[in-house]
């Protein structure tokens, strides 16, 4: 199998992808080099090329996305527009373009996942302070505000006290930002990642003494989870409903143990899941992607 690496050659995971795949072709490619070159006949004959600097797209049989640098709103779109193009024709891009858009966009993810009946945070996307205000009452008064695009907990704040949230919601709505704001669930102070790849689902319990926020960015501790028949269902699902066959699902519950799904990460890291399980991920990446190829 050949595959074709979205990443850096600096990064843990190219490496730790790199050791995992015996008997594989792994060539690591960037969003940066990424070019296309289109001729057309007729719309019957076009032929488009896609390549990341000296390398050809097509020559992969999957392409895995392990990074989403930041870019221009230009960049950003093309880079989406050239894997779907690339998918069109027939190579495999996992998570599909479609998935990263959707699980990046945390109102799109939001929505969807309530769509599909999953239990979500209530849930207000604005524009205007005045709106974000009349949400914050609505909200019961304390929320987390979050912005629109962003992961591992950066960006991310609390909000129960009025002034301040008018004055977070002023600088947002001058910034001509979207208003994301959540409401605040009371949790016991952990959470729950688990990380689907295809059909299997392996999970750790984060808890983070000195900060409501339980990313293992932030210093939270990990301990390994039990994930039930029912725990992984549900992640499963969450997983579906943005469309992703990778996907690491964050819950949270409250102080009676309900669960509520957070987001789903269509680019989950795996670094701090793999030291704490004592388990090999990079290699049950590289088995679902040679197991799951089209025959």
């Amino acid at each position: 199998m050949r595959i074709a690496l979205l990443g850096s050659t600096e990064s843990w995971y190219f490496h730790d992808l790199r050791r995992a795949a015996t008997g594989h072709v792994l060539t690591a490619v960037t969003f940066r080099d990424l070019a296309s070159t289109i001729a057309t006949g007729s719309v019957q004959n076009e032929s488009v090329q896609i390549d990341s600097g000296p390398v050809s797209l097509h020559t992969a049989d999957v392409v895995l996305v392990r990074t989403m640098p930041p870019g221009s709103l230009e960049q950003v779109v093309f880079r989406m527009d050239v894997l779907g193009r690339l998918a069109a024709h027939g190579v495999r891009v996992v998570n599909s373009p479609r998935a990263i858009e959707t699980a990046v966009d945390k109102y799109l993810s939001t929505s969807l996942l309530a769509a599909a009946g999953l239990p979500t945070p209530s849930t207000v996307a604005c524009q205007t302070a005045a709106a974000a205000m009349e949400a914050f009452e609505r909200l019961g008064g304390d929320v987390v505000c979050k912005p629109l695009f962003g992961s591992e907990g950066r960006g991310i704040f609390r909000l129960n006290d009025p002034d301040a949230a008018y004055r977070a919601a002023r600088m947002l709505e001058q910034q001509q930002a979207v208003i994301y704001w959540q409401q605040f669930i009371d949790h016991p102070g952990f959470d729950l990642r688990v990380l689907v790849v295809g059909d299997k689902a392996f999970g750790m319990r984060r808890a983070n003494p000195n900060d409501w926020r339980t990313n293992a960015s932030r210093g939270a501790r990990c301990e390994p989870l039990e994930v039930t028949a029912e725990l992984a269902a549900l992640a499963r699902r969450a997983a579906r409903a943005v469309g992703a066959e990778i996907a690491g699902v964050d819950l949270l519950p409250n102080r009676d143990g309900r669960l509520h799904v957070l987001e789903v990460n269509a680019v989950p890291g795996w670094r701090a899941l793999a030291g704490t399980l004592r388990l090999d991920v990079a290699r049950e990446v590289i088995d679902y992607l040679a197991a799951s190829m089209p025959r």
